[in-house]
């Protein structure tokens, strides 16, 4: 991934309660196709893929074609990225926290 636009298009594609859903759904399995998948979903096989196609585009899932079958597998890496990116800024909130918070206990 090429840094905060690939930690941006993680985030836009988690931003959807149906892929975090299916992402979800993908790590459980290991591998699954959207037929797979739609059959357990209130949603139509095409919504899937769709939906599918979107988080490999965002390099959250891998496609990997079997015969007239896609299968995907959730790729971590991307994961892993936008949790680097949170821990980053949550570090630095941190920081900026224990600050004030010296500075009030030093007025006190």
């Amino acid at each position: 991934m090429d840094g905060s636009r690939g930690v941006d298009r993680v985030f836009t594609a988690l931003g959807d309660a149906g892929r975090r859903s299916l992402v979800e759904a993908v790590a459980a399995r290991g591998t699954a196709t959207a037929t797979e998948l739609a059959a357990e979903l209130p949603i139509t096989r095409q919504a899937v893929a769709k939906q599918l196609t979107a988080l490999a585009d965002a390099g959250l899932l891998r496609a990997t074609r079997a015969g007239r079958e896609t299968r995907y597998e959730l790729t971590p890496a991307p994961l892993e990225d936008a949790v680097e990116w949170m821990v980053s800024v949550g570090t630095a909130w941190d920081e900026r926290l224990a600050a004030l918070r010296r500075s009030l206990a030093q007025k006190t």
